[in-house]
């Protein structure tokens, strides 16, 4: 059973697949970052210094009673039931900038494929006989299905 386990384990795409998690959670965490710290804070500034991750609603009042709330923070350490809707909309930029930022680097890898030369094409061997347009060789004088002179 490990044998098998290490044969699975080390196969190519197994391996190609596990890197790929691994770096796509190493992005995920810079574009967390780049949401949080770069893109939002003037985001909230132009709204007027709404932080969106302070952004929730209080469905039932802590253990305290208050049901006001300066950070989220604060409602959380009460125990208070919080919808967190501002945290919401932080996810949903991150994940529309990880897609566009996806989609830029599929554009890109595909615009280099077709910069890519394709191999030439084989030389024919045959060519179409232009009495009968049945295919015959390249060296061929006469044709093979109709015995038309080609030459």
């Amino acid at each position: 059973m490990f044998k098998e386990f290490k044969e699975f384990a080390m196969r190519g795409n197994v391996v190609d697949m596990a890197v790929g998690i691994v770096i796509g959670a190493a992005f995920g965490t810079i574009i967390k970052s780049l949401v949080a710290d770069v893109i939002m804070p003037p985001i909230g500034l132009l709204l007027g210094g709404v932080d969106f991750s302070n952004l929730f609603v209080v469905l039932k009042a802590g253990a305290e009673g208050a049901t006001s709330f300066a950070t989220l923070a604060d409602a959380q350490t009460a125990g208070a039931v919080t919808l967190n809707y501002g945290v919401f909309i932080n996810t949903v930029i991150s994940f529309l900038i990880v897609a566009f930022a996806i989609f830029m680097v599929i554009k890109a890898m595909n615009a280099a494929k077709k910069k890519e030369d394709p191999a030439p094409a084989a030389a024919p061997t045959t060519k179409k006989c232009p009495k009968c347009l049945s295919e015959v060789a390249l060296e061929a004088t006469r044709c093979a299905f109709c015995t038309s002179d080609l030459a």
